[in-house]
């Protein structure tokens, strides 16, 4: 029997609306320790975005660091697997391999090749091992693909996507001889930085892993032999495939969208070649996420008597003061808004991260659109005319004297030079 544990989406480092995150990362990390102390997994699995960043600060580095190193202090038969994210440096998360290593932690962040320039399958394949030593799984530890890492496959219809299911297909065939050598009845668990076909994203957080959008593969790139397919990229806690393949989902939320998720990490229990036991252990949220209002926006007058309805714990940290975001439905500019939701504010312990402006819904204005086409003369173009038009767009009225006044001083002073 094997028990790992599966996690994802650390993004150590993150900037969150210009607040820190180190306190919640570091109550994640404690309890992480604490869990793994308490349930003694044979294995740790990070599929991904270690960091937040390519270039992580001196602090988010320091926390991982020590963290690992308090992980095999307190466990040292616990193996520790690591792989790069597209938000990670790859090169520079695996550049202390050799000193992790001695650690019983293996880190991949890149594609090698061996000495004949073929793609060194040899460096994803890593054996897992229960607490008396014996290999019970082969780790398929692929970080995350860019289109450059990827082999050529045959009568390839999209190069990337398709190299992407040729890669895994040659390390599940590396794996499975890889298997028969060490123990025929071992499980297969692959790892995945990437974004499934049917996933649910956030927009606000993930970032697209190739300009376009057309980089979602479909479940059926993962060969039926592998018993778990542990993933990284999306936030959102989800499976496929009755749970075979997995996200574990972010351990704190990274934006307001994912204010709602489920965290967690996924304990995975296999005997023999088959995953026998899923369960979801709930990370504990150190610092909430309130949004006023809780769905939809509202009117600044009414989402400022909700901003001063609230009654936060005053007994709190700074650090665990819950970050805001207030939704506004408007109909025009105003440049008292942020001052008056900062007064409403004003004294309690909750953190104003997010002020986000959203226009009502508005019937199109037929016949009042100036339409611009490659045929049409820019200097017949009146840009008052331009003006009005964008601010209907955006408001679905009319500017105002002040707004149009304002409006004209701006292109006297440019007229001016």
């Amino acid at each position: 029997m094997l028990t790992v544990f599966h996690t994802a989406d650390w993004h150590l480092g993150q900037s969150f609306c210009g607040f820190d995150r180190e306190y919640e990362h570091r109550c994640f990390l404690n309890w992480l320790l604490a869990e793994l102390q308490s349930q003694r997994p044979d294995a740790l699995i990070v599929a991904g975005d270690v960091f937040d960043t390519i270039n992580p600060s001196a602090v988010a580095q320091k926390r991982f660091f020590n963290f690992l190193a308090d992980a095999h202090a307190a466990l040292p038969r616990l193996q520790i697997v690591l792989t790069a994210g597209n938000h990670d440096a790859g090169a520079r998360l695996e550049a202390p391999a050799g000193l992790l290593d001695s650690l019983n932690i293996s880190v991949v962040g890149t594609v090698g090749q061996d000495t004949a320039g073929n793609i060194d399958l040899s460096k994803f394949l890593i054996p897992l091992r229960d607490h008396a030593g014996r290999v019970q799984a082969i780790a398929m530890a692929v970080p995350f693909l860019r289109p450059s890492d990827v082999p050529l496959a045959k009568n390839a219809v999209d190069p990337y996507l398709d190299g992407i299911q040729e890669l895994y297909r040659r390390t599940t065939e590396a794996a499975v001889l890889l298997r028969a050598k060490l123990n025929p009845d071992a499980a297969l668990i692959a790892l995945g930085h990437c974004h499934l076909h049917g996933g649910e994203e956030s927009r606000d957080s993930e970032r697209q892993l190739v300009i376009g959008g057309a980089e979602a593969i479909g479940p059926d790139i993962f060969d039926p032999q592998i018993a778990y397919v542990a993933l990284g990229h999306l936030h959102r806690a989800q499976q496929f495939d009755n749970g075979r393949i997995r996200y574990s989902g972010s351990p704190i939320p990274l934006s307001f969208a994912e204010a709602g998720y489920r965290h967690q990490v996924v304990k995975l229990t296999f005997i023999n070649t088959q995953l026998t036991a899923t369960d979801e252990i709930p990370i504990p949220r150190a610092a909430m996420m309130l949004r006023i209002p809780a769905s939809g926006a509202a009117l600044i007058d009414n989402a400022l008597s909700q901003l001063e309805g609230l009654n936060p714990d005053e007994s709190l940290p700074l650090e665990q003061h819950p970050f805001v975001e207030v939704r506004i439905l408007e109909e025009g500019p105003d440049p008292l808004r942020r001052r008056r939701i900062e007064q409403a504010l004003d004294g309690k312990p909750l953190r104003l991260a997010s002020i986000k402006v959203e226009s009502p819904e508005r019937e199109a204005v037929a016949g009042q659109s100036t339409a611009v086409s490659d045929q049409v003369d820019l200097k017949t173009i009146d840009p008052e005319d331009i003006f009005k038009d964008a601010y209907r767009e955006k408001y679905g009225n009319d500017p105002d004297s002040r707004v149009l006044n304002a409006f004209r001083e701006i292109l006297l002073l440019e007229a001016r030079g």
